[in-house]
């Protein structure tokens, strides 16, 4: 498989290593440096583009890539505003994309049990729940993607929970996310129902990148060949 990385910094550099690892190509590196490179013609001989770029460029990145008729998977997050627009372009162009807010196959279980533990706790509303995030100090958005989409599964089973903070808040229809930022920490998450009684807790630990790394590498995989738009519960069949 021929891939074309947006985006070549520490992400995109631990993507190169797992994609050479497993016989793949990479055809093409996409930085600030190299930013003229980025037209059709060069995209035209990857079967696949890997976008893990800023919040501000994720977006233009990706419809760009669409409009070049390239196979996308983006890592991207901050941007999701512009998801529907994104998905909507994706369709008429006849394009393949694939989002995560996170490729982990871990994290991806945990998203699983986050679900499922959410049910369960929606009638027992003497619970506080809250989700705390800790990432190292280069990262550029807070809340992370996946404390977002933790946050957003919770709201879905609870309906007493309306909308995410991003701050403490004792108001019981916000969901608060505390973000932290410590290096050289690549990513914690942790989910906690609490009462007087006692506290229930979920949480992931990601010790280093590969792990992301190997799940992006993965969705390029999955998508190649295939139109339309999936996510990691494609990739993972869950």
């Amino acid at each position: 498989m021929k891939i074309a990385l947006i985006g070549y910094g520490k992400m995109g550099q631990a993507i190169e290593k797992i994609a050479l690892e497993r016989g793949h190509e990479i055809v093409l590196k996409i930085d600030i440096e190299t930013a003229h490179l980025f037209t059709p013609d060069q995209l035209s001989i990857a079967d696949v583009a890997i976008e893990f770029t800023s919040p501000h460029s994720a977006f233009d990145n990706v419809m760009k890539l669409l409009a070049f008729n390239t196979p996308v998977v983006c890592g991207s997050t901050g941007w999701l505003d512009k998801y529907e627009a994104v998905e909507e372009y994706c369709l008429q162009q006849g394009g393949t994309f694939l989002y995560a807010s996170n490729f982990s196959v871990g994290v991806n279980i945990f998203f699983e049990l986050n679900k499922k533990l959410a049910a369960l706790m929606a009638r027992h509303t003497d619970y506080t729940v809250s989700l705390e995030e800790i990432h190292h100090t280069q990262k550029k958005d807070a809340p992370s993607g996946t404390a977002v989409s933790l946050a957003e599964q919770i709201m879905h089973a609870i309906p007493l929970k309306k909308s995410w903070v991003n701050h403490a808040s004792a108001f019981p229809e916000e969901l608060p996310i505390i973000s932290k930022r410590v290096d050289p920490a690549p990513g914690t998450h942790i989910v906690t129902y609490s009462t007087a009684i006692d506290e229930i807790e979920i949480k992931h630990t990601a010790h280093n990148r590969t792990g992301f790394a190997t799940g992006a590498v993965m969705a390029a995989e999955f998508i190649t060949g295939k139109k339309g738009i999936f996510t990691m519960k494609d990739v993972l069949g869950l």
